[in-house]
């Protein structure tokens, strides 16, 4: 299902980075290993009151913009209003209301959407500050006092927020449909290989407007299974994007990748491996898809027998921190190993879905144990009880041990590595929990 946005805008140093933070429950400015998690990125998830919804921040003026604050803030307002369904207009107390303010407020009006008045800086608690009240000349109704630093008053803004949120809307497939969520470059062929394998195939259900703003579902049933396609148009190259629109480019792939089973990660072979592919990528893996990467183009590449094994070799590099990832080199021009591509989505759908029996898992164990010993420290040797598999998509396993600071990270992927062996699961990440006997989670 398709989550809500709300859209946090404002002019600089407002605190909207700050709230942004506040709402979501932590720093994404804090750059951890996992690419896709980066100090650039805007949106997040929120629950309030038991409903998800995107929160996305607009941020600033941009360090490489000519423009003047005025026209920034129209460009950072009129791609919220395009894309948001609630929006939070974050004014500073202690600067009053200013013209830039009242610029905004005025775009943010003429849009119908709803709109909810932040006042932040408001840090201390107690009677309402005499000039929370200049913010009615706003025209947008009762102003929220809110302390992005300190949390007070966002959970009164948050009910508001949520007053506005629209439903839910149910996906329309069943269980047999697998989504695949095609991610990547427009010249990386993307919406070639859409066109493709909708116009070659005879036995299309229908084209639906999907759930997720400003893409379309194509459905497609064949021998290989039923097929959601979900078509992300709009991110494109940075040469042709200023300041954040591309952030809102990157937000509806990365909303196509949330509602998917199968992520097709698609690769310019002319151009290879980018940035760009490494943060969906690594969004795909944090939220653990099951994921295939194809290399389209391949019919222009020039190639002798080693080009396929040297190209992949250099993707596998690429791809280290998702070494379960298949590939795939195919042509949606000329439509060379598209067949392929519908096997392994099938394939690593089914990967993604394995749930292995409690005794095949620690059966796995004994002999992983056995061969290689467990770590030790100052005489006292892991123990690793045994594993369980409580759920799929991705492959979830816990593992019950002794101590779970002696089950390091090497030890760890050592396991997994056994279970891949053994099993398979190949297309998808797998997740380990760790519990001590009679402890908490670690």
């Amino acid at each position: 299902m398709s989550l809500s946005i709300v859209a946090v805008v404002g002019r600089p140093n407002v605190g909207k980075s700050t709230l942004f933070n506040k709402l979501i429950g932590k720093r994404l400015s804090i750059v951890e290993d996992t690419p896709g998690v980066t100090r650039d990125r805007i949106y997040s998830k929120c629950e309030w009151r038991g409903k998800e919804f995107m929160v996305v921040d607009t941020g600033g003026i941009e360090p490489e913009s000519k423009d003047v604050i005025l026209a920034q803030m129209r460009r950072q307002s009129q791609l919220a209003i395009e894309k948001a369904d609630v929006i939070i207009l974050v004014t500073d107390i202690r600067c009053g209301v200013t013209a830039d303010d009242y610029a905004v407020a005025d775009m943010l009006q003429k849009s119908g959407k709803p709109i909810i008045l932040c006042v932040n800086k408001v840090d201390s608690l107690g009677e309402t500050p005499m000039e929370l009240y200049e913010f009615y000349n706003l025209g947008l109704g009762d102003p929220f006092p809110v302390s992005s630093v300190h949390g007070h008053g966002t959970g009164d803004m948050l009910d508001e927020v949520y007053k506005f949120l629209p439903d839910e809307t149910e996906e329309q497939y069943t269980e047999d449909h697998i989504k695949v969520a095609v991610i990547g470059k427009p010249n990386a062929g993307k919406s070639s290989l859409i066109n493709k394998i909708a116009g070659e195939e005879r036995v299309i259900v229908s084209d639906v407007a999907g759930t997720t703003r400003d893409s379309t579902d194509t459905v497609i049933e064949n021998e290989y299974g039923k097929f959601v396609f979900i078509d992300t148009a709009g991110i494109r190259k940075k040469s042709k994007v200023t300041e954040k629109v591309e952030h809102y480019s990157v937000l509806r792939a990365y909303m196509a990748v949330d509602r998917s089973d199968v992520c097709v990660i698609m690769i310019d072979a002319t151009e290879g491996f980018t940035e760009q592919d490494s943060k969906v990528a690594g969004y795909a893996h944090e939220q653990g898809k099951a994921c295939v990467v194809a290399v389209n183009k391949w019919d222009l590449v020039e190639k002798d027998d080693k080009t396929m094994q040297e190209f992949r070799t250099k993707l596998e590099n690429d791809f280290s921190f998702m070494s379960y990832v298949p590939f795939v080199f195919i042509s949606a021009k000329t439509g060379q190993r598209i067949n392929k591509l519908y096997e392994l989505i099938k394939y690593t759908n089914d990967q993604n879905s394995m749930r292995i029996s409690t005794g095949m898992l620690n059966d796995v164990l004994a002999y992983a144990t056995t061969r290689v010993q467990p770590p030790s420290d100052k005489g006292r040797r892991l123990k690793i009880y045994y594993m369980t598999q409580p759920s799929t998509k991705p492959p979830t396993f816990v593992t019950f041990v002794n101590r779970a600071d002696l089950f390091h990270f090497s030890y760890r992927r050592y396991i997994e590595n056994q279970i891949r062996s053994t099993f398979g699961l190949e297309g998808t990440p797998v997740r380990f929990v760790v519990r001590e006997r009679g402890g908490n989670d670690k």
